[in-house]
């Protein structure tokens, strides 16, 4: 590794790091730039595990041998700065010791996500217009968790790549394979092609239970979870081959979106 001790936050170089706490900006920098941050040694870790390069690394003068430890012999710049030039630079006081910036791996196309699955009852989860960034990282950690196979996103879905949802995730957007589908809701007739039944996870009217769908037990079953406020889009709605619900008792009209995942993909396993 290269070990730079700067000290000053205006450094160019540091620009990958700048203003993290700005979601906007970080919306629009970080895929026209080709990368993502990672965030804590464990995610860095499991990101180098599934093949992600990284560009660089920002640390602390305390956490420069748990660097060297991660990096290993990759020529990859390490920039170390002083607790108050982190905050200055990023936003917000870094404490879990260090951060990368990492190379944004090429998207893969939808019908490559699902050539990656090998399972006799493929279960795959497509998450429609997500804004939530910690929802998103939450249901891929349950994905991974609970054996989903694969997972796609929608043109208007948050970027799993975001800083907090992998770190929600724990990194979990490196394991479970995943790609943005170009065309929504047309590419519903991809999957079923495929032979998927696509059940969408919604309060509306004709809805049957989830125990119901758990009895069908379709052979393949992509599951969709819509928006955290509208839930999913009519014209998604229109082309579902099943609409299905999670009873709900105490008054509680609905789950959390997260939560509602994970009680989708344990029952359907």
């Amino acid at each position: 590794m290269q070990l730079h001790v700067l000290t000053d936050p205006h450094d160019p170089v540091l620009d990958d790091y700048r203003s993290l706490t700005d979601t906007a900006l970080r919306r629009v920098r970080e895929p026209a730039g080709g990368l993502y941050i990672a965030e804590s040694a464990k995610v860095i870790e499991r990101a180098l595990q599934a093949g992600h390069r990284p560009r660089s690394v920002l640390t602390q003068q305390k956490w420069t041998d748990a660097v060297a430890a991660l990096v290993g012999d990759r020529d990859v710049p390490v920039y170390v700065v002083a607790d108050d030039v982190a905050e200055r630079l990023t936003g917000f006081a870094v404490h879990r010791g260090v951060m990368a910036a990492m190379h944004r791996p090429d998207p893969a196309s939808v019908a490559e996500v699902l050539s990656m699955i090998d399972g006799s009852r493929p279960r795959i989860a497509i998450l429609e217009g997500l804004t939530d960034h910690t929802n998103v990282g939450a249901i891929f950690r349950s994905a991974a968790a609970l054996g989903v196979d694969a997972v796609l996103i929608t043109p208007t879905c948050a970027d799993p790549l975001y800083r907090r949802s992998v770190r929600v995730s724990m990194g979990a957007v490196f394991q479970v394979p995943w790609t943005r589908i170009e065309s929504w809701p047309q590419e519903i007739d991809t999957l079923r092609a495929a032979g998927y039944a696509v059940a969408g996870m919604t309060l509306g009217e004709a809805a049957i239970a989830l125990d119901d769908l758990v009895a069908e037990s379709p052979e393949r079953l992509a599951l969709v979870f819509g928006t955290e406020g509208d839930g999913i889009l009519p014209d998604t709605d229109r082309m579902l081959d099943r609409r299905v619900t999670i009873p709900m008792m105490g008054g509680v009209d609905s789950l959390n979106v997260a939560a509602a995942s994970a009680v989708a993909f344990y029952a359907t396993r």
